[in-house]
């Protein structure tokens, strides 16, 4: 079944998910509306988006450490209340946030906060490389906007693939959580350590390090 603007509109007015996300969501119930409603629910992105304007202001800054003090993560999770951020499930998304940091070392919280000067160095680099291999000019651009949505979902937090599921990504993990604890959760800020960060050293899998440390 085609799915329409109007639809997307109509289940975005439903549910107060994300436009691409209710586009999805269509697409994998066939169109179904009621269905649809129930695919943003299961996956909380429904709930996640009626909270989006709810203020998170209690939290936890939560730490990490790895690989006796090799690696350490500090990270800012706020959610709405003093009584979930004490809770245990909240505290496992913060150490679950902070692990994934330790491992897969994102360079920023979110797509927007890449600097524009980053990006078009990237672009650049990247045209290159397609120019190299002997891609048409015409193709070429298109090209760029895959590898740069691959880029973000590489090196932005929110982006990137969960280590515990790397079906989900960590904002889909985010999003369940809410849908569970019934309130906003935003990560703010994050800061890794790494010892000897800018020296010369052999390159660990630090992935699996700490997978292995979580088990």
């Amino acid at each position: 079944m085609a799915i329409t603007a109007s639809m997307v509109k109509d289940l975005r007015t439903k549910t107060g998910a994300g436009m691409m996300d209710c586009k999805k969501a269509l697409a994998a119930t066939d169109g179904d509306m009621d269905k649809a409603v129930d695919f943003l629910r299961e996956k909380g992105l429904a709930a996640a988006a009626k909270k989006a304007d709810r203020i998170a202001a209690e939290g936890l800054v939560y730490s990490y450490i790895h690989g006796n003090g090799r690696i350490g993560v500090l990270v800012e999770v706020n959610c709405e209340t003093d009584f979930v951020a004490q809770t245990d499930g909240f505290k496992d998304l913060c150490k679950d946030i902070a692990m994934q940091i330790a491992a897969a070392n994102p360079s920023y919280l979110k797509r927007d906060e890449v600097p524009a000067e980053v990006l078009e160095h990237e672009k650049e680099v990247l045209r290159q490389q397609a120019l190299n291999e002997g891609k048409p000019e015409k193709i070429v651009e298109k090209m760029i906007v895959g590898r740069i949505e691959k880029y973000y979902k590489e090196n932005c937090l929110l982006d990137q693939e969960f280590i515990k599921d790397p079906d989900k990504t960590v904002t889909q993990i985010i999003n369940e959580n809410i849908a569970k604890i019934g309130e906003k959760i935003d990560v703010r800020r994050f800061t890794r350590y790494a010892l000897g960060e800018g020296l010369e050293k052999r390159n660990d899998d630090f992935v699996s390090e700490v997978m292995a440390q979580a088990k």
